[in-house]
């Protein structure tokens, strides 16, 4: 294992905060000693509020471990293609908070506006009153304000953590619910196994809604179905209702009574036609026989989810390596991440073969042994740097140390500039190198390639 100098690719003064970053700094204050998971507090600031989640459009409530993102850009792009206006919350953000938030319009959906946001911020503050709170609890607030007031035809809504006890667990009639591939991840609130995590995350269904439920391990699935079966929430399960696979070139989306021939998705890796998939039955039960194949097809290939094995275009972060190397970017950060990532960058050498480095951050909270691990034999050299801003990611060199201990070739560096400097200098020539880990990491790379 090799640690390099703290020389390259230092960070550049930061810019004057916003309106909003400032509420938002203020807001963290409020944030309790502990959290425990529960609806109570956003109870009391949504009846404050004067109960914005009861004036919602028709929501879609996404939880699960991984493909929660990727689902709701494909259904996203679908329900477009269909003339729907359509309402996004995700989280966390890449770049900039606004892109949790994002707000159809007349001419198609962009993130929420700083004014709009700084607006509904403050009248969350000050509905809280100064109470304990969680940032996500208040932002939520915040965005169900906005959704509220914006028309649209659907609000795709993405669970922060878990589902049962998640702020966005308020809402108590969702047109459809979605609960796509559950692993290990976020032990410290939601449990240590897939089963009990299975239970958390079931907590979103809801009687009489319908649920499209991706892949799952066995216990997962067993999990889901006895919550479905307790409550009577009707599901439409891949693998036993409705199935999808490539095939010479094509997405084969099939049901006992429909096979559609359809493009592969603009999305990278296998895993995602899975996850395109579910967005496809899920469009299927909300739009019925006003679903159309061109609408499919325009959601598959036109679908966004950026850091999702992501090769980013010419930008900043190529003045550090050769003309020709490829700098891939993917925010997955637990051990399902890690074994849809490197398959998919398998075929990638597959079909145009080159040496690979890895640039690898990550927060202490994720496996670091778990994510790494499946791309032995396919990674020649690894890079390891740290989170920036981030007090509780690896140091680069405590994740050399794991990565070493997997048997990798480390060397430590102490910003992803650095490491991609390095790393070209030890490829000889164009390579491909993927940046991944963290969706924070994910953001500070955006930031810089901007």
């Amino acid at each position: 294992m090799t640690t390099l100098p703290h020389s390259a690719g230092r960070p550049s003064p930061r810019p004057r905060a916003s309106a909003s970053e400032t509420l938002l700094e203020r807001l963290k204050k409020l944030h309790p000693q502990s959290i425990d998971l529960s609806l109570g507090r956003i109870e009391r600031l949504l009846a404050a509020l004067d109960h914005p989640e009861k004036k919602l459009p028709p929501v879609v409530h996404v939880a699960g471990t991984n493909g929660k993102g990727s689902f709701i850009a494909f259904t996203r792009a679908i329900a477009e293609a269909l003339g729907k206006g359509v309402h996004v919350y995700t989280s966390p953000h890449l770049v900039n908070f606004h892109e949790r938030i994002v707000l159809s319009g007349p001419h198609g959906a962009s993130p929420i506006a700083e004014d709009m946001l700084v607006d509904c911020l403050a009248r969350a503050e000050a509905a809280n009153g100064g109470e304990l709170i969680t940032l996500f609890e208040i932002t939520t607030a915040a965005a169900f304000l906005a959704f509220a007031e914006v028309p649209a035809d659907l609000l795709l809504l993405e669970t922060g953590l878990g589902g049962r006890l998640d702020a966005t667990n308020v809402v108590n009639k969702p047109l459809l619910t979605s609960i796509t591939p559950i692993s290990i991840d976020h032990v410290s609130f939601l449990g240590d196994t897939v089963t009990a995590i299975a239970g958390e995350k079931a907590g979103i269904l809801k009687p009489g809604v319908h649920c499209v439920v991706g892949r799952q391990e066995r216990e997962a699935f067993q999990v889901i179905e006895r919550c479905a079966e307790a409550i009577g929430a009707p599901l439409h399960v891949a693998g036993r209702d409705f199935d999808m696979y490539e095939q010479h070139g094509r997405l084969v989306f099939q049901t006992p009574s429909h096979l559609l021939d359809l493009p592969l998705p603009r999305l990278n890796g296998r895993h995602q036609i899975d996850n395109a998939g579910a967005a496809i039955a899920g469009a299927s039960i909300l739009f019925g026989d006003a679903l159309t194949t061109r609408a499919l097809e325009h959601g598959l290939t036109h679908a966004e989810w950026p850091a999702r094995l992501e090769r980013l275009a010419i930008g900043g972060l190529h003045a550090y390596v050769e003309e020709g190397t490829e700098i891939w970017l993917d925010g997955g950060h637990n051990a399902a991440a890690g074994q849809v990532i490197a398959p998919a960058l398998a075929e990638l050498d597959e079909r145009v073969p080159r040496p690979v480095h890895l640039i690898f951050g990550m927060m202490e909270t994720k496996d670091a042994h778990a994510f790494i691990a499946p791309f032995k034999g396919l990674v020649e050299r690894v890079y390891t740097v740290p989170v920036p801003d981030e007090p509780n990611a690896f140091s680069a060199e405590a994740l050399a140390e794991i990565a070493s201990a997997e048997g990798f070739e480390v060397v430590a560096a102490n910003s992803v500039p650095h490491a991609l400097l390095r790393s070209q200098a030890a490829l000889h020539g164009p390579g491909r190198v993927l940046i991944c880990g963290s969706l924070y990491l994910a953001g500070h790379v955006l930031r810089l390639h901007r």
